[in-house]
């Protein structure tokens, strides 16, 4: 089985560039305080890169 990962927005997307609100909304987080659970691939990781004073990541 592949390693997971819990990805959270902790943190409004309001003050972000639209650019951040399209990689937030690309990764399946549209609610504060709301979690997806994501495969840890390369992707992934990246896109949470771009994003990552806005999230809190877990690994499970």
């Amino acid at each position: 089985m592949a390693k997971m990962i819990k990805v959270t927005l902790t943190k409004s997307t309001i003050g972000a560039s639209p650019r951040q609100k399209k990689v937030v909304e690309a990764l399946g987080l549209k609610k504060m305080h709301q979690s997806v659970e994501l495969v840890d691939s390369p992707v992934a990781r990246g896109s949470i890169n771009k994003v990552k004073h806005l999230l809190t990541v877990e690994e499970l």
